[in-house]
C-alpha cells in the first residue's frame, strides 16, 4: 500500500493521485470518471473505491474548454454605478444562475475604445456569449466578435453593421406619455432637458419630444437643451426660459441623472415648475411634490436580453431581432400645475 491510502493529500487529489494509489494509467482513471468503455468491472471498482477513499473531484475546466463552452457570459454596461445599469444586471445575473452560468460584468465607462478593449478580453477569456449597452452606435468590435462566433446581444441602444439582436425601450412612446400628460394638466410652455445627442437613446428623446410637442399644436416653440448636464448647466437655460411672455411651466427630463441636476436647479432657483422625469429613482415618490416618471423598467429589459442571449447558445439561428419594450408612466403629483397642488 502507498502512502497515499493512510491519508488524503494536502491540495486536491488529481487523476495522477488516484492512479497511482490503484496501480492503473492515468487513461484508466479517466475512462473511469468520463464512464468511457475499456475498463474491466473489477478494475473500475478499484478505481472508484480510491476515488471516494481521496475524495477526488473532476475539475471540469478543462473539459468544458474541449468542449467550446466555459458557462460564463459577461454584461458590459456604461456605468456601473447608475442605477439603471445595476437593475440590469441584477436581472441578467439570475436568468444566468437559473441555467448555472457565471456572470462577469464589466464598465466601458462611455468610451468605445474601453468597450472594445472589454470585449477583445472577453473574446479571449472564451465566454459563452455578452450582452452589451453599446458606447456608440458604430460597432468597433464586430470583426472580433465574427472571428470568435460568440453571440452578442445590445441593449438599450442599437448598433450600425451586422445585424444583431437588439432590445429597446420605447422611447417614444415614453416621452410622449410625458408630454401628454402635462398638457391635460394645463401645461402649454414645456422645456426638455436631454442628454448628450452623441447617445442614440437622448436624440430619440429629443427627437419625440420636438415630435409631439408640434403634433399637439402648442404654442411656443419646443424649448431643447441637450447635455451633458449639471445643476449650473440647467439653471443658465432655466433663468431666461422661466421669464418673458410665455414662461415655461414645466420641465421633462431624458433620464434619472438629469431629473437630479434639474431637481437641484429648481431649488436652487426656487422655481414653482412641474417636472416629468424618464426613468424611475429612488426616494422619487418621497420628494415633494412626489416625481413623475417614465418608467422603463430595466430589469425586464436585462431579463429579456439574457433570454435572448441564451436562446442563441441553445442552437437559435433565426434572424436577429430588435425587442420594443413597453414603457409606463407612473403619475405622482409633480407634473400637475403648483397652482393646484397649493390649494
Amino acid at each position: 500500500m502507498t502512502a497515499l491510502s493512510d491519508h488524503r493529500t494536502a491540495v486536491r487529489p488529481t487523476m495522477a493521485d488516484v492512479a497511482a494509489e490503484a496501480h492503473v494509467s492515468v487513461k484508466t482513471v479517466s475512462r473511469v470518471v468520463n464512464h468511457e468503455p475499456g475498463v474491466r468491472p473489477d478494475t473500475a471498482e478499484r478505481v472508484r473505491a480510491v476515488i471516494e477513499r481521496l475524495g477526488f473531484r473532476r475539475h471540469d475546466g478543462a473539459r468544458l474548454m474541449r468542449q467550446g463552452r466555459t458557462f460564463t457570459i459577461a454584461l458590459v454596461v456604461e456605468d456601473l454605478a447608475n442605477p439603471f445599469y445595476s437593475q440590469v444586471g441584477a436581472a441578467v445575473e439570475r436568468e444566468a444562475r437559473i441555467r448555472q452560468h457565471q456572470l462577469i460584468t464589466a464598465s466601458a465607462e462611455g468610451s468605445p475604445s474601453r468597450e472594445r478593449a472589454v470585449i477583445e478580453a472577453l473574446v479571449n477569456r472564451r465566454v459563452d456569449g455578452i450582452v452589451v449597452v453599446p458606447a456608440d452606435e458604430g460597432a468597433s468590435s464586430d470583426a472580433v466578435l465574427e472571428a470568435s462566433h460568440t453571440p452578442i446581444v445590445y441593449m438599450d441602444r442599437p448598433v450600425r453593421g451586422t445585424p444583431r439582436d437588439t432590445i429597446l425601450s420605447d422611447n417614444h412612446g415614453g416621452i410622449r406619455s410625458a408630454v401628454e400628460h402635462l398638457v391635460a394638466h394645463g401645461h402649454r410652455n414645456i422645456a426638455f432637458y436631454g442628454d448628450d445627442p452623441a447617445f442614440w437613446t437622448a436624440r430619440q428623446r429629443r427627437d419625440a419630444f420636438v415630435a409631439t410637442h408640434q403634433g399637439l399644436g402648442l404654442p411656443s416653440s419646443p424649448r431643447v437643451s441637450m447635455g451633458p448636464h449639471t445643476s449650473g448647466s440647467v439653471q443658465e437655460t432655466l433663468i431666461p426660459w422661466s421669464k418673458g411672455p410665455e414662461p415655461i411651466t414645466a420641465v421633462i427630463t431624458g433620464n434619472n441623472r438629469i431629473t437630479l441636476a434639474v431637481l437641484l436647479a429648481l431649488r436652487e432657483l426656487r422655481l414653482p415648475l412641474s417636472l416629468v422625469g424618464f426613468d424611475d429613482f429612488e426616494l422619487a415618490a418621497l420628494i415633494d411634490p412626489p416625481v413623475t416618471v417614465v418608467h422603463q423598467d430595466p430589469a425586464a429589459m436585462g431579463q429579456k436580453a439574457a433570454q435572448q442571449l441564451f436562446a442563441r447558445l441553445l442552437g437559435d439561428e433565426s434572424p436577429a431581432q430588435t425587442v420594443v419594450m413597453p414603457t409606463r408612466l407612473i403619475v405622482r403629483a409633480s407634473g400637475l400645475r403648483r397652482a393646484a397642488l397649493n390649494r
